[in-house]
């Protein structure tokens, strides 16, 4: 039996800072896969899909776009970015497990139908402003730098182009922080787990990783020293998601 990509004595500290994070997120997301849509269904009660839908919607698309969805996983945003209005969508992810999901989803789906490529967030293999949306869904947290994933982001944008972070975060309300974090870090570790079989540690490393993340003001932060401006904050069931949008500018002059 294979080690788990977080044990306990991970988590007591910050999993942002442990040297090998690409490689547990890899591991852990290869073990979870198999039931990776029923325990975001089940776990947000379907409402991770409106989440996405409202992230598709943030961008106003006009129906030329082309979307380069990071860290894709099974494909949930992506194919609602080719559902929703983009003339061509290529999802990136570097767990091969999540692609072959979302290669399935894709087949099974129906027109119109993103593509699948093997890519990390901080090294995108596609070019110089080549595309005009960049989406990630609950993935800028379990990238190794997020700083770099951004930059990147904005270098394969074209002028003017979007950027769309979707992520998980706490309700600003005290009492419902309170409630939610009950849930967030008793309850759902141990029925996701028991759901998928998992001893990745994958369902404790979830809120502890929410929990250290970048906040509002700091991930606002990282879009604007990456060069993205008119940016914006909106918060999704009373805070519990938050779609951050940009739009490329100019580099600032290093």
């Amino acid at each position: 039996m294979s080690s788990p990509a977080w044990t306990s004595r991970d988590l007591a500290a910050d999993p942002h800072q442990v040297t090998d994070k690409a490689k547990r997120v890899e591991r852990m997301f290869a073990a979870i896969a198999p039931s990776y849509d029923l325990n975001n269904r089940l776990h947000s009660l379907w409402r991770d899909q409106v989440w996405r839908r409202a992230a598709v919607k943030a961008p106003n698309l006009d129906g030329q776009e082309v979307v380069l969805d990071v860290a894709c996983g099974t494909g949930d945003l992506s194919m609602a970015f080719a559902g929703g209005g983009a003339r061509r969508v290529a999802g990136i992810d570097f767990t091969f497990d999540m692609l072959k999901l979302a290669r399935r989803k894709a087949l099974e789906g129906g027109a119109p139908r993103p593509t699948y490529h093997a890519g990390d967030a901080m090294r995108l293999p596609v070019g110089d402003e080549s595309v005009d949306v960049v989406s990630i869904a609950f993935g800028i947290r379990n990238v190794a730098d997020p700083l770099m994933a951004i930059r990147q982001f904005h270098r394969v944008l074209r002028p003017a182009g979007r950027l769309v972070i979707l992520e998980f975060a706490l309700p600003a309300n005290r009492l419902l922080r309170s409630l939610y974090s009950f849930y967030f870090t008793r309850i759902m570790p141990l029925t996701a787990s028991w759901i998928a079989r998992d001893r990745s540690g994958a369902y404790r490393y979830l809120p502890r990783s929410v929990n250290t993340f970048m906040d509002r003001e700091a991930i606002l932060g990282a879009m604007a020293d990456a060069g993205f401006v008119r940016t914006t904050v909106q918060p999704l069931t009373c805070g519990i998601a938050v779609i951050y949008c940009g739009v490329k500018g100019e580099p600032p002059q290093s």
